[in-house]
């Protein structure tokens, strides 16, 4: 391989197989003697179920058997210890709780999912009904706790001699307060979740889709009580899982469970519907913003105050200030604060920038009205206030392009020729307006382990039991490992999405590509070394006797005392089949830094004057993400979340009855997301600036393959971080009308036009 295939334009290693329909998801999979399960939902949202009628259910053609709650043939078991909270508090079907509206509260096994979901509609529930809490505004706040980084959720900064934040904010020339509220929203993956359990005496090999597929496993295990090395989960393709395939729902427990009692394999597919209320959402928000600043703009003391949803069931913590409005400006006073509710509504779950995303929405919102109140161009305003260093720990960041990102940004997107007025630009029924907005997302280490096999046929394998969401990860690790072995992608196997193969990084929070490529640097390098020992230890080998040290790898190819052979050739002239080496790590970062990804969006938007529709109709993003792996992933990435935004700011919402604890947009029909006709064409940059610290030291060229850093970094939500701020900024710029609660639809708009 003359040259690397890092950073270039390279197509997915399972492309083919997908757009073909070849690639098989989990719904996809056959067993002999399948059987089809259907799940009955709760209609109350808190209560007890006092009776459940079976009787016509397991009359109808073809039911094998309908357990309803509370049943105990199912034999699941509570979760304890470290993956307490990778769950639901309750056992699936145990008791006769209602704890939401849309739980599980029965399941239909039958010989074909029609027949399931027939016999599933005859089932009829009686309750006890207790009133549920449904209101963050009304109900008793707690704090929210540690942050996903461990960090403290409230957090005060203050200059010397400042004696609350509320003085500092007094002290400013200009002050801006925004107060934004966002309803539940919902991650949507075009897969529906499915599961399909097989056993084979007492194991079970189950098919789902998983985002952290070690975990998965060992918590299905728990929940039916049996050994972990008892339970493989394969999870090779999965379409789409943005936080809903985090941790283990009921469906598959359920699903394995039943299978366990008929003695046939289940599947169960939830309907789009009951995805809604079983697999999680982002949890709704109200959060308030403000700024203290002098009159030419300069930050003198930053607040973020929110109050999310705590569910009674799982929930996700909500800190929106956390890793946005704590890292992003510099000011000399800070406090943030998140405080949550606890009520009687479905789990809520980390979705795509899970507190980046709608932190950002109000803190970019806030700095937007902080240049119009100053009359500081809004790129100029966030180049004032930036952080060398981070502003709530002083720590100096390993990598930090992000005056690159506007400056590259405003060229690219014609930013210049911005006029400040708002409503300065009319093209007949149509109001035109940009706006500007920041993204900055955490890069985290996660433990995670490589396993590299070079082959006697001069192929190699790269095996780690991460999940590819349809984001790349497999040609990411197809990828690193040619470049660590200084060979063609075509000769490299990835095999991944097997909870049998080597622990692999999570994928979330952005982290698994640079959990994974150093170490698949290192597995690369260990192997080597081990070709090198076996050359000259084999007394089948050319080099026997010789000295390591002596020996050169290059492009698959051993050198040495005026030899070449390739590592294929050797290993067949040894007799050895492959040669196998492991690389794990703990997973921490160097302490000494902070490490964020980074990036700047840039949008144009029209609305209609008379009806307030509004479009998208330009979008630039230029992103400080490391070193990139593979160009059109990247890419592809970036340009799925500032759809995500466009989708944030304009359409997703699903609010909650309050009377009732239901969701009232539970389907594709009235959950809205957006589709081809509402996104544009999006102008992507990526700077490619190595981050030489966050997977260790960088080299200078001139390494060894297999030993030097690539300096590469997650980049799957940064995109989102921020693209609903800069469409609702531009909004603002084209209608002169600020709107602060998102989406922003046509009724918030029409009023005041």
């Amino acid at each position: 391989m003359s040259r690397s295939p890092v950073g270039r334009e390279t197509e997915r290693v399972d492309g083919r197989l997908k757009v073909t329909g070849a690639a098989e998801y989990s719904g996809d999979y056959r067993a002999a003697g399948l059987a089809h399960a259907h799940l009955v939902t709760s209609t109350i949202a808190r209560g007890t179920v006092t009776a459940i009628d079976t009787a016509a259910a397991l009359a109808s053609p073809g039911v094998l058997r309908v357990y309803a709650a509370p049943d105990p043939r199912l034999d699941l078991h509570p979760i304890t210890g470290p993956l307490a909270g990778f769950v639901e508090n309750y056992v699936p079907l145990h008791d006769a709780e209602v704890r939401f509206h849309g739980q599980a509260i029965a399941m239909v096994v039958a010989e074909s999912p029609e027949q399931a979901r027939d016999a599933a509609a005859r089932v009829t529930a009686t309750y006890d009904v207790r009133s549920p809490r449904t209101s963050i505004a009304d109900e008793p706040r707690v704090p929210a706790g540690p942050t996903i980084s461990g960090a403290p959720s409230s957090l005060t900064v203050l200059a010397p001699g400042v004696g609350s934040i509320d003085a500092a904010l007094a002290a400013g020339d200009v002050v801006v307060e925004t107060e934004c509220h966002q309803h539940m929203q919902h991650h949507v993956g075009m897969e529906p979740h499915a599961v399909l359990a097989v056993w084979e005496g007492d194991r079970v090999t189950v098919h789902a889709g998983a985002q952290i597929p070690a975990a998965y496993a060992l918590g299905t295990a728990q929940r039916l009580g049996v050994r972990p090395q008892n339970v493989r989960l394969i999870t090779k393709y999965v379409g789409g899982g943005f936080g809903a395939r985090v941790i283990l729902w009921s469906d598959t427990p359920l699903a394995a469970a039943a299978a366990r009692e008929i003695g046939r394999p289940v599947r169960l597919v939830l309907t789009r519907e009951q995805m809604f209320t079983l697999t999680g959402h982002r949890p709704q928000l109200t959060q308030t913003v403000r700024l203290g600043a002098s009159r030419d703009g300069v930050l003198n003391a930053v607040s973020h105050r929110s109050v999310s949803e705590r569910p009674t069931t799982v929930a996700f913590p909500m800190t929106p200030a956390h890793a946005t409005t704590d890292a992003l400006y510099r000011t000399p006073n800070l406090h943030v604060d998140a405080e949550l509710a606890v009520l009687d509504i479905p789990g809520s779950r980390a979705m795509r920038g899970p507190n980046e995303a709608p932190g950002s929405f109000a803190l970019e919102t806030a700095m937007d009205e902080l240049a119009v109140a100053t009359g500081v161009d809004p790129v100029e305003l966030r180049l004032r206030n930036y952080a060398a260093t981070s502003p709530s720990t002083g720590l100096p960041w390993s990598s930090k392009h992000l005056e690159e990102c506007y400056r590259v940004g405003a060229r690219r997107f014609g930013w210049s020729a911005r006029s400040a007025t708002p409503r300065s630009r009319a093209e007949g029924q149509w109001l035109y307006g940009t706006g500007m907005a920041t993204a900055i997302y955490p890069a985290h280490r996660r433990a995670a382990s490589v396993r590299v096999r070079l082959l006697d046929d001069g192929t190699a394998v790269v095996s780690t039991g991460i999940s590819d969401l349809g984001t790349g990860g497999a040609t990411m690790v197809a990828i690193s490992g040619a470049d660590a072995l200084g060979i063609p992608p075509a000769r490299v196997t990835s095999e991944i999405g097997d909870s049998l193969l080597p622990q692999g990084a999570p994928a979330v929070g952005s982290s698994a590509t640079h959990a994974t490529v150093p170490l698949v640097v290192n597995a690369a390098r260990d192997a080597i070394g081990e070709l090198k020992r076996l050359a000259v230890t084999d007394d089948r080998s050319p080099w026997h006797g010789a000295s390591a040290g002596d020996l050169r790898y290059e492009r698959g190819i051993l050198h040495g005392h005026g030899r070449s052979m390739s590592f294929g050739s050797l290993l067949t002239a040894i007799g050895s089949p492959d040669v196998t080496t492991l690389a794990e790590s703990p997973g921490e970062a160097d302490p000494g830094y902070v490490h964020h990804s980074f990036g700047a969006h840039f949008c144009e938007v029209r609305v209609n004057r008379f009806t307030g529709e509004t479009h998208v109709t330009r979008f630039t993003t230029v992103a400080d993400v490391g070193r990139v792996i593979n160009a059109r992933a990247a890419r592809s990435q970036l340009v799925g979340g500032v759809i995500f935004g466009i989708g944030h700011a304009l359409l997703e919402e699903n609010p909650l009855e309050p009377g009732t604890g239901r969701l009232a947009s539970s389907t594709l029909a009235d959950y809205l997301v957006p589709v081809n006709a509402d996104v544009p064409d999006i102008d992507v940059h990526l700077l490619g600036r190595p981050d030489p610290v966050l997977t260790g030291p960088l080299g200078d060229g001139g390494e060894d393959v297999g030993t030097r850093s690539l300096g590469a970094r997650g980049l799957g939500e940064i995109g989102t971080v921020g693209s609903a701020a800069a469409i609702g900024n531009a909004v603002h710029h084209a209608t002169g009308i600020r709107v602060r609660d998102v989406p922003i639809t046509p009724d918030k708009l029409i009023e005041h036009l």
